[in-house]
């Protein structure tokens, strides 16, 4: 019961109840509140804090940023979204509050897209610079040899590094970016590498243009840094593959490289291993051990998520869902 009156207690109050609101949509850091709220950042960080310490919000460390999601677990965890349910959304306020949220949300795509316009023609070698790829390129190619796959999904793959890497070991493989410069860039290297069997199109990678249960593999190489919802990339790769099917994640392991998100528009500084477990679980997956990689500068991981080979009710049913298109 005391848990129970300290969240009550926390959540009783107009500004840390648009906060539950907003936080229950992203993952959001105090400046981005500040912004949609237009408070002062002091006021603004006591309101967190209360919300942190009722366990209705967790925060998460990243270099000199912080960010606050609902709790998904924990005594708060079910109040906080009882409450964010019971919010009315035709209420003028929240309404605007959300449409606030979409614009900030909507500056952090704006950047990544003109930084990836900007360096489309020389995404190889930008690519190269933080990380061994030889090392990764390698781990990806001997997994799957060892477990070959008949259909491929590449989600972000840019100028179609993983296509090229791994398309004389598939039958068939789809890339999808949403940048048309990067495109423009793969289906160029596609066609100087002979690979007809490997196609690309636009496509959002919270959204995917492919029914349920449809690729035996998906992979998210280095994009996952990227993307304004990570969980949400993940859970939507996992409803594309098939029982049995695996989901092979690789990026940073966490670091403090701030440059990465000033001038290379990361949105995250890499992943713990116990982030992509929680991301993997979620999304129904099973977690293999995670292999880490090394790297020139920074660490990179390689992360493994499969469907069981049972799971065919969920992938009916995601199939009726979303009318199998």
């Amino acid at each position: 019961m005391d848990d129970l009156l300290q969240g009550l207690r926390a959540a009783a109050e107009p500004t840390r109840l648009r906060i539950l609101a907003l936080c229950a949509h992203a993952e959001l850091t105090v400046s981005d509140l500040v912004e949609i709220l237009g408070q002062s950042q002091p006021r603004v960080s006591r309101h967190l804090k209360l919300l942190v310490d009722a366990g209705l919000l967790l925060r998460h460390q990243e270099g000199s940023f912080a960010y606050y999601r609902l709790a998904d677990r924990g005594a708060g965890a079910d109040l906080a979204r009882q409450i964010v349910d019971l919010l009315p959304p035709e209420d003028p306020l929240h309404a605007a509050d959300l449409e606030r949220l979409q614009q900030v949300q909507d500056v952090w795509a704006v950047k990544a897209a003109s930084y990836f316009r900007r360096n489309a023609a020389n995404w190889s070698r930008l690519r190269a610079l933080h990380a061994n790829t030889d090392k990764v390129d390698t781990a990806l190619r001997q997994l799957f040899e060892r477990e070959p796959a008949e259909n491929l999904l590449d989600v972000g793959t840019g100028a179609g590094h993983i296509l090229q890497l791994l398309g004389a070991q598939v039958e068939n493989a789809v890339g999808i970016d949403l940048s048309r410069d990067m495109l423009t860039v793969a289906r160029a290297n596609l066609f100087r590498g002979g690979l007809r069997h490997c196609q690309v199109r636009q496509a959002e990678m919270t959204a995917l243009p492919f029914p349920a249960a449809h690729f035996d593999a998906v992979t998210l190489h280095m994009v996952l840094h990227y993307a304004q919802r990570p969980g949400a990339a993940i859970r939507e790769a996992a409803r594309v593959l098939r029982p049995g099917g695996r989901l092979v994640v690789v990026d940073f392991l966490p670091h403090e490289r701030e440059e990465l998100r000033s001038d290379h528009a990361h949105r995250w500084l890499g992943f713990s291993d116990a982030a992509i477990a929680d991301f993997l679980v979620a999304a129904g997956l099973v977690a293999d051990p995670p292999r880490h990689l090394g790297g020139d500068a920074l660490t990179v991981a390689l992360w493994l998520g499969r469907r069981p080979a049972n799971d065919t009710e969920e992938a009916d049913q995601s199939t009726t869902a979303r009318g199998g298109n």
